[in-house]
């Protein structure tokens, strides 16, 4: 390689270098700076381990040789890369209208009735009479009433999901909203096309400010037997739904994003890993004074007077010396002073063995036929 033309501004420059890797050791730490590190340790050089950080107030905190080195740029480039696909971006706050939101009730879940029990023909009759009574109740906004009576009604008859239903409605007045899921949740139980379990679970979730899933039980109540009220209802909660909706979507596409891109890191990573391991295994060694990895004694195989030496030597060592001012024989020599003649020989014999293709056998004699003429008579 020709010696590079430096100028005096690139001495100067080569020379600032020295003196500040001089005073700041670890920044050959850095990974744009490896082959120098590499270079170093070549003739016996040590750098010590750690990460490197500029000197306060030096170069506006930026590393003179590329980067930010204010906090911990001795991190090569895949870890950074890790460390920034970790920091997650935190979620946008979306703004809602919470106009209507009231405090979730805490009392004690209400009666269910008994699941199992089958009711007889009178318990039914009693119960449809009750239900009517509550349904009275609650046109006169007796609403703890109305809720007494439908649950006397659900003991008697557990499996009717309107009683419980309507009984959801009932608490919805008394500003309960999870009562009321309750209930809804149990007459969908019974019955997965109640509308009305449907419609009162929705309100009880705007409410709450769940405003996702009231929209989706309104949607649902209005798709089994559409009602004005719960149609209004609905369109009152889009809005505050839609936003959440797409505020989810967005959500969910940068977070597979960075699963992506932690995948392709892990992949780079692996990669970088595995060529690591490659370098560092120790290339085979060929031994140096094995005869069968020297080309040119290899290439010196495909004479035949050559191979005829060596065939002689190999029956008779003594015919060493009638070979001895035959050029060709300065070969042989060399090796025979590394591992002696005989066994220079013996290695060729051995070599000569297992490259030599097997003799072809002679082909055999067809017996003559008893009655063969040979013309002889």
């Amino acid at each position: 390689m020709a010696m590079p033309n430096l100028s005096h501004a690139d001495l100067e420059k080569l020379k600032f270098f020295i003196n500040f890797v001089s005073e700041n050791p670890t920044v050959l730490n850095l990974p744009q700076l490896q082959f120098v590190k590499e270079f170093l340790e070549k003739f016996g050089g040590k750098v010590p381990s750690g990460e490197f950080k500029m000197p306060t107030g030096a170069a506006g905190g930026k590393c003179p040789f590329g980067g930010d080195a204010a906090g911990g740029s001795g991190m090569n480039v895949d870890e950074s890369e890790e460390s920034e696909l970790e920091e997650s971006e935190p979620e946008s706050e979306v703004e809602l209208d919470m106009e209507g939101v009231i405090e979730a009730d805490t009392e004690a879940n209400q009666p269910m009735g008994d699941t199992n029990k089958t009711p007889t023909e009178e318990e039914i009759d009693q119960a449809s009479d009750l239900r009517s009574q509550a349904a009275a109740a609650y046109s006169e906004q007796k609403f703890d009433e109305a809720i007494d009576l439908y649950t006397k009604a659900i003991e008697l008859n557990p499996g009717n999901a309107l009683f419980h239903a309507k009984r959801g409605q009932a608490f919805l007045k008394l500003k309960k909203p999870n009562a009321c899921i309750r209930d809804c949740d149990k007459a969908l139980e019974l019955n997965c096309d109640s509308a009305a379990a449907y419609k009162f679970r929705g309100r009880a979730h705007r409410l709450l400010g769940n405003w996702e899933k009231s929209a989706n039980d309104l949607r649902q109540a209005c798709k089994l037997d559409f009602d004005e009220e719960a149609d209004e209802w609905l369109r009152e909660v889009t809005p505050n739904a839609k936003k959440l909706e797409q505020h989810r979507i967005k959500q969910e596409r940068k977070r597979a994003e960075r699963e992506s891109k932690k995948a392709q890191h892990k992949a780079r990573a692996h990669a970088k890993e595995r060529k690591q391991q490659q370098q560092q295994q120790p290339q085979e060694q060929k031994p140096a004074n094995d005869i069968r990895f020297d080309p040119e004694f290899l290439t010196a195989l495909q004479d035949k007077e050559f191979q005829q030496m060596l065939m002689d030597i190999a029956k008779s060592p003594e015919n060493i010396e009638k070979y001895k001012s035959n050029p060709k024989f300065a070969k042989i020599a060399e090796f025979g002073n590394k591992i002696g003649l005989e066994n220079v020989a013996k290695m060729f014999e051995g070599l000569n063995r297992t490259q030599a293709p097997p003799p072809k056998p002679e082909p055999k004699a067809e017996p003559k036929p008893h009655d063969f003429d040979d013309n002889l008579d």
